[in-house]
């Protein structure tokens, strides 16, 4: 008898041990990788849920802006996430429209609230570690809105004694303290939030890319985008990493935009001119 237990025991703490062995091994096959699995059939389950859920601006004129009467979001991202929807499911109205912000985006996107990021995001390589990238879909670059006849007339009035608005998560933030070392910048959630800011005078400028810029000064004539752009801003789609069969359907979708002109009739409904060749 004790030497049944003995044996029963003994075999307990080795099944025990090679489990433990097993989850080491499954850990470090998922080190870095855990996005990757959860990318994976990414194509599948938006077929499946018959709709695709994608991350958009509500407050960003001219890309993704929500009509408080209508409740309807319209803007250039809104176009062309119903042409990806299009491209998947044969359909533009099977879509989904859930609000991000730039501090927001990515984690909502890596836990699987959205399928992808269409929200002027700017394609860096610190976000490549995080997300992957669609091919550039439309080409911005940073500038700074001011009220008119302000004293600021570009990044070379900008001093350290300066407060520039911006919002939270955006590369925007981070260029303008390297652009002007010492800086104060106040960050918001979001860009209605700043730019509300700065019309109570509490900064000197807003800070992000001109193409928003520009959409806040159609929102207030009284205010307008001054300077050159000081960055090169290319806008990505982020997935999932290692989805790639949703990265794919995304490119191909910008060719299919691109070949067709239809990239070009969008470009020129939401910016006013046609894109630099």
């Amino acid at each position: 008898m004790k030497k049944s237990w003995k044996l029963l025991s003994v075999m307990m703490i080795v099944a025990l041990f090679i489990a433990a062995l097993a989850g080491c091994g499954n850990d470090s096959n998922n080190a870095g990788g855990s996005n990757a699995a959860a990318g994976e059939g990414g194509i599948a389950k938006i077929k499946e849920r018959g709709k695709l859920q994608v991350g958009v601006k509500f407050d960003t004129k001219l890309f993704g802006l929500k009509d408080p009467a209508s409740g309807q979001v319209e803007g250039f991202d809104i176009d062309i996430s119903k042409a990806i929807a299009k491209h998947i499911l044969g359909d533009e109205n099977a879509i989904e429209l859930k609000e991000v912000t730039s501090k927001t985006r990515i984690p909502m996107l890596n836990n699987g609230e959205i399928d992808m990021v269409v929200a002027t995001m700017t394609i860096t390589e610190e976000r490549k570690k995080e997300v992957d990238f669609s091919d550039v879909y439309f080409q911005a670059g940073q500038s700074l809105l001011v009220k008119k006849g302000s004293p600021v007339t570009g990044l070379e009035s900008l001093t350290k004694d300066s407060t520039v608005l911006g919002s939270k998560g955006s590369t925007s933030v981070k260029n303008i303290k390297e652009k002007v070392p010492g800086i104060t910048v106040l960050e918001f959630d979001n860009y209605q939030d700043a730019f509300t800011a700065l019309k109570t005078g509490k900064g000197d400028a807003l800070t992000t890319d001109d193409s928003i810029l520009y959409g806040m000064a159609a929102q207030d004539s009284n205010y307008e985008v001054v300077g050159k752009p000081f960055t090169d801003e290319p806008y990505g789609i982020a997935v999932q990493k290692g989805n790639s069969e949703v990265v794919k359907a995304i490119n191909d979708t910008l060719a299919e935009l691109k070949s067709s002109g239809e990239y070009d009739k969008i470009y020129e409904k939401w910016i006013g001119k046609k894109p630099a060749e």
